[in-house]
């Protein structure tokens, strides 16, 4: 497992999925309260995994060009902050429309 995540499972979680990927759920969503497009959160995110990355080795001596921990770490990034992206903009839609919309579930909305 440790060869997949490039670090620690303790250190994975409590770095990536609780630290950035907090930040990276606030992140998307700010990016949504100012109404920036889909595709803009993914840089963002792609920075926050090398800094993660960075804070891995740095702080816990994890491989600091493992491949697949930097994919394992952006995937839990790119995911959590379009969760954010897409919770917000959805209750965006339907708070500031009312009268067009109504949510269909969490991170979509439909016409009425």
């Amino acid at each position: 497992m440790d060869e997949i995540l490039g670090s620690d499972l303790d250190v994975f979680i409590g770095l990536t999925v609780v630290l950035f990927g907090g930040c990276a759920f606030m992140m998307g969503q700010a990016l949504a309260n100012n109404w920036r497009p889909l595709w803009q959160p993914a840089p963002y995110c792609v920075l926050l995994a090398l800094v993660n990355r960075f804070l891995a080795w740095s702080l816990f001596g994890s491989d600091p060009v493992s491949i697949a921990g930097f994919l394992a770490d952006l995937v839990i990034i790119l995911a959590l902050a379009y969760c954010g992206f897409l919770l917000t903009r959805a209750n965006k839609m339907v708070s500031q429309y009312p009268w067009l919309y109504e949510r269909a579930s969490p991170f979509t909305w439909r016409a009425k």
